[in-house]
């Protein structure tokens, strides 16, 4: 008998979440103080530290560069298309960094190079890290990759002090260990998140990487101007070493094997997840899934996506310092501040779209979707509004705080859209996504690095404008064709055999 077309995360019917009915109707345990809650804030810590590794030398490399260097024609990055500050009028640097502390004289292509180095690792462990993270649990894949991420940052002073391409081959090493961590956190959550509390307790968590970009920008500056620059890769790296401690000793794998946890909130969550909740084994449908439609639509809209967000994860400070003169610690603050915002409306979102399914206000694609393209559609509009107010600092920060502060809604949407379409394989899911959409950052710095290498104003608006036009495309692209629903091929033996007997029971009866 053939199947009907799709099953929610507890074997419900598909029509059955599309129309909004609740997944459980048992009564919910307190999440407040509740074990999955504790799961989600420490996994926000660690993405913290993961952005915060990611970053750090996005704002580094300003201190690290000698923009001082007798070869103007290479080296000078300063545009003279914006004024200078008053105090920055008779000071090529605009401040003076520690004694003793080494620079080096890396154009703005080599720059780029070194800035799009964590990718080129990146890409290459997510689909591994999903598939072994889906077999056996995330939690050690993630702990095993902040902390190896961070125990090689610590060498990030004598890899530059070596040369351009041992910290080319050192960041592309700490992508390497770091692919793995997003996959991990799919693949925890699919055993650890009850549906009606899906879109919130992954945005919390996920949220660390925003405010670890906003947190971590600001203090790369202050560090670069008091202890300079090799402290940030000291500290950033003692910070991921003592995480890994509290991960290690707290986190499980599964709500079966956890220590601490009630029996209540145990049975709540076992029950409301189902057979999905369970290992996928070492067999996977990889026909099915590269070709499914939800899949590739997942996969463009968060290459489009990424594209945006990494050309200013990576970038923005160097605009902030290059066209708009920012000091140093002025443009660690200002380049932080979009962050803040993204990472409050990220948290806002998930907490959102879960009432608005707990609520059946609408049903989990049109939710999806609703949030996918506010997020994306809304960052490109004050994207593309940034070349066009010129030198205006107001103005320039204004229209980049709110385009990913506003772009951050998409959290609730494409980017945990893997969860909906087949929980069981979310993880490896998430590390075949994650790994197109990883492109843009190998990408991004270096078609900025190409764009800019005049360093004017004009260089710039080129970035502005193909970034804010490739969120729009991806906008439609998920509009036009993404859904929620659960996917035939997601579906476990154990689902199949609860559906057959239903459709035998409806048939004798």
């Amino acid at each position: 008998m053939p199947l009907p077309n799709g099953y929610s995360i507890n074997s419900a019917r598909e029509d059955e979440i599309e129309d909004g009915e609740p997944l459980i109707e048992n009564a919910v345990p307190s999440k407040c103080c509740s074990v999955r809650l504790g799961l989600a804030i420490l996994m926000f810590f660690g993405f913290v530290v993961v952005y915060a590794l990611r970053v750090n030398l996005s704002v580094a490399m300003i201190a690290m560069v000698n923009s001082t260097d007798p070869n103007p024609a290479k080296n000078s990055s300063k545009s003279n298309d914006c004024p200078l500050p008053p105090d920055l009028t008779n000071n090529s640097d605009g401040f003076q960094y520690p004694e003793g502390i080494p620079r080096y004289p890396w154009d703005s292509e080599t720059q780029g190079w070194l800035l799009g180095a964590f990718f080129f690792g990146y890409l290459c462990t997510q689909i591994p890290g999903g598939y072994l993270a889906g077999h056996y649990g995330g939690s050690i894949f993630l702990g095993v990759g902040v902390l190896g991420t961070a125990i090689l940052t610590l060498f990030t002073p004598l890899a530059a002090q070596m040369g351009p391409h041992w910290l080319f081959a050192l960041r592309a090493l700490e992508g390497f260990g770091e692919g793995i961590t997003f996959p991990a956190m799919m693949a925890l959550w699919s055993r650890w998140a009850p549906p009606l509390e899906r879109s919130g307790l992954m945005t919390l968590s996920t949220s660390g990487s925003n405010f670890g970009a906003f947190l971590s920008l600001p203090l790369t500056a202050y560090i670069c101007q008091t202890l300079g620059w090799p402290s940030v890769f000291y500290i950033c790296g003692g910070a991921g070493c003592l995480w890994s401690v509290f991960w290690f000793s707290l986190v499980s794998d599964d709500p079966r094997t956890h220590r601490r946890i009630s029996q209540e909130e145990k049975d709540y969550i076992i029950n409301s997840i189902g057979h999905q909740g369970t290992g996928h084994g070492w067999s996977l449908p990889l026909l099915s899934i590269m070709l499914s439609v939800p899949m590739w639509i997942i996969i463009i809209t968060q290459m489009c996506a990424n594209w945006s967000y990494y050309t200013l994860l990576t970038s923005l400070p160097t605009y902030m310092d290059n066209i708009l003169h920012f000091d140093l610690k002025s443009n660690g603050f200002l380049s932080a501040l979009p962050y803040f915002g993204g990472w409050l409306m990220g948290i806002v979102s998930g907490f959102l779209a879960d009432y608005m399914i707990r609520r059946k206000i609408f049903s989990l694609t049109v939710v999806r979707k609703l949030f996918t393209a506010v997020g994306l559609l809304s960052a490109a509009v004050f994207l593309l509004g940034v070349p066009y107010v010129g030198c205006s600092h107001i103005y320039t920060i204004t229209f980049l705080t709110l385009s990913i502060t506003t772009g951050a809604t998409a959290a609730a949407g494409v980017f945990i859209n893997q969860i909906d379409i087949a929980p069981r394989y979310s993880g490896i899911l998430l590390g075949i996504t994650n790994t197109f959409g990883t492109i843009p950052g190998v990408l991004a710095p270096i078609a900025t690095g190409y764009f800019t290498e005049d360093h004017t104003l004009a260089g710039w608006r080129k970035v502005f404008w193909v970034s804010g036009g490739i969120n729009i495309f991806g906008a439609l692209i998920f509009i036009l064709f993404a859904t929620a629903k659960i996917q035939t091929w997601a579906i476990t033996e154990e689902e199949r055999e609860e559906v057959e007997k239903e459709c035998s029971s409806s048939i004798s009866a």
